[in-house]
């Protein structure tokens, strides 16, 4: 036996008991005749006490860090306990010991505050994972794994494995392929999601699905994506929409309480797409506060028609206002007393490439009731006063305002108002805030290829009471200028995404069972028959057997993990992660292949 105990279970409970313990060896302190060891597994750290009988064998036998070591002894009182440990009232006086591993001397300190880069330690992955806020990590997302788990058993969902080899039908996001050596010339995808085999479950009668599963895009990296990534993957039958928003709240609310002892009883704010892109400027607003986008210029669409606020800014001359498409503002609560020096450094903000802004206009709500701005000579006060009323401005508040494109300063109002929450102490990582988003669009228009996509996937139903409009009227655009006015642009999607701090963690939709309006979608993003035949035509005569009413979510694991853990990347949360060229460092891979594999591969590679 290696071990009768573990280094984190020993308490003052357990004095006098004989104990065997094994780990790694985390610090050696030498006093004299006298050795204090920390030993250190999974589970926590035990103080180990190597008197002078034990001193000359370490002499022989000194101790390095990372070595594992085996050792047998007595558990008593400490003398100087430790209250940051769960072990620090006691100490183990050890009476055998066995170096069962040496180690060679590490890259970098294994402990909280490491000295190595993340090159460094993802590089040797396998020792990072052994500090403790890493493991920390990894035991959340296996509560998180487990209350969810535990949820869905409960309400009758059953775990159903789904092929990782799979045929490409690229839309969207780019396919892994893997070459098939029996049939050569052709491939295999990995899955970007299990979307049509748990659709097809659906037409098997599974009628409550899930799998905690692995997924598969080749794009671009960052902080928030990695080329495999987990979904909580779930799909239901005979369900409407408010049936799948139910199940859902009671399953993140669920892991709240199993993992942060959080109970979430206030009611889940539902918001539809359009208010959310014209009130926070994107469609997952971070709603923990407010500071809410005003429009101050008659420039914005809404359901197809263009509104009129009045013309609160034109006609004074300032061309960088009267020229734009759009002009946008939020209000900055309490920071009238912005020093010029801050609102330089604001402006220089808005202008780096990521947002791309030409400059920042603002206006000073002074608690005297005056108004001062960077373009009052074109502004009266009175007009001054009118516009920070338009943005939601107090007495004391600093109202900051861009202006531009209309999609570009969106965004760039939108990143302005979740910098100054940032600053202004407003997104707080210990609150949480949940959101649905309701009523997408259906379909977004590609203006390079004439065309409609599907802005969630084509498998997404419209709302009922659009379904209709969508089989009576011919996708095709015939003047591109116009695609406002085409009844696509108006449909909605049967769709919802839920939101956490500003993070999607899950979205989903109920979804088409027909086959009729199945092919009808196909054809609205241009598929000609024979290629819906040719990609989905397993799943179109799937419906022709009596295919049900269904829908679904798939949740970010990763991502829900890393909000819950406080971080901003889903790589802390992953235990074998890639960086952001997608790369294992640890493993060098990818990497080539010998010329054995492309021969049985029948595959010739030609880099030129």
């Amino acid at each position: 036996m290696y071990r009768s105990k573990t280094c984190g279970e020993l308490s003052i409970r357990d004095i006098n008991q004989e104990v065997t313990l094994a780990g790694w060896v985390q610090t050696v302190r030498k006093f004299g005749a006298i050795t204090f060891v920390d030993l250190r597994d999974r589970y926590g750290i035990t103080q180990l006490l190597f008197g002078e009988n034990l001193n000359t064998l370490l002499d022989e036998q000194p101790l390095g860090r990372e070595f594992v070591l085996q050792i047998k002894g007595l558990v008593q009182e400490r003398s100087n306990k430790n209250p940051n440990l769960s072990t620090g009232d006691i100490e183990i006086q050890v009476t055998a010991f066995t170096i069962l591993n040496k180690s060679a001397v590490p890259p970098f300190t294994i402990q909280d505050d490491t000295d190595g880069g993340d090159d460094l330690r993802m590089k040797y992955r396998y020792l990072d994972l052994r500090r403790n806020a890493v493991k920390r990590n990894i035991e959340l997302r296996y509560a998180v794994n487990r209350s969810a788990r535990n949820y869905l058993h409960e309400h009758q969902f059953m775990d159903i494995e789904t092929p990782f080899l799979i045929k490409s039908t690229p839309e969207g996001a780019r396919d892994f392929v893997v070459p098939s050596r029996m049939n050569p010339g052709q491939f295999y995808a990995l899955p970007q999601s299990p979307q049509t085999f748990k659709q097809l479950l659906m037409v098997s009668g599974y009628d409550r699905y899930y799998q905690i599963v692995k997924c598969f895009r080749d794009e671009d990296l960052r902080a928030d994506r990695q080329p495999e990534f987990t979904q909580i993957d779930c799909e239901m039958s005979f369900v409407e929409q408010e049936d799948i928003l139910h199940m859902f709240e009671g399953l993140v609310k669920r892991i709240f309480k199993d993992v942060r002892n959080i109970d979430y009883t206030e009611t889940i704010t539902r918001m539809t797409w359009e208010d959310a892109m014209w009130q926070y400027g994107n469609d997952k607003p971070d709603i923990r506060f407010g500071m809410q986008i005003a429009n101050l210029k008659s420039a914005f669409r809404k359901g197809g028609a263009l509104l009129a606020q009045g013309e609160l800014i034109n006609g004074a001359g300032f061309g960088v206002f009267d020229n734009a498409e759009t002009v946008l503002a939020i209000a900055a609560p309490g920071c009238s007393e912005y020093t010029r020096k801050q609102t330089d450094e604001l402006t220089e903000w808005v202008k780096r490439p990521q947002i791309g802004m030409q400059g920042l206009v603002y206006i000073k709500c002074n608690t005297d009731g005056s108004f001062k701005s960077s373009v009052d000579k074109f502004y009266a006060e009175d007009k001054l006063k009118a516009i920070a009323e338009a943005a939601g401005a107090k007495a004391g508040d600093l109202v900051l305002i861009l202006a531009g494109r209309e999609e570009r300063t969106r965004k760039a109002t939108s990143e302005l108002r979740l910098e100054m929450g940032r600053r202004l102490g407003l997104r707080r990582e210990d609150e949480f805030k949940l959101l649905w988003v309701l009523d997408f669009p259906l379909f977004e228009y590609a203006e390079e290829e004439n065309r409609w996509v599907a802005r969630h996937h084509p498998f997404t139903s419209p709302k009922p009471d659009h379904i209709e409009v969508m089989i009576n009227n011919n996708p095709v655009i015939e003047n591109a200028d116009l695609y406002l006015e085409h009844p696509y642009a108006h449909i909605k999607a049967n769709a919802y995404d839920m939101v956490l701090n500003g993070n999607e963690i899950g979205g989903g939709s109920i979804r088409i069972y027909q086959r009729e309006l199945q092919e009808k979608m196909f054809a609205a993003l241009g598929m000609s028959p024979e290629e819906a035949l040719h990609k989905f035509g397993f799943l179109l005569g799937a419906f022709e057997y009596g295919a049900p009413p269904h829908g679904g979510i798939a949740f970010g694991f990763d991502r829900l993990c890393a909000i819950l853990g406080g971080s901003e990347s889903i790589r802390d949360f992953i235990a074998f992660p890639k960086n952001n060229s997608g790369r294992d460092v640890m493993l060098d891979a990818p990497s080539s292949i010998d010329d054995k594999q492309f021969t049985e591969l029948q595959i010739k590679l030609d880099l030129q």
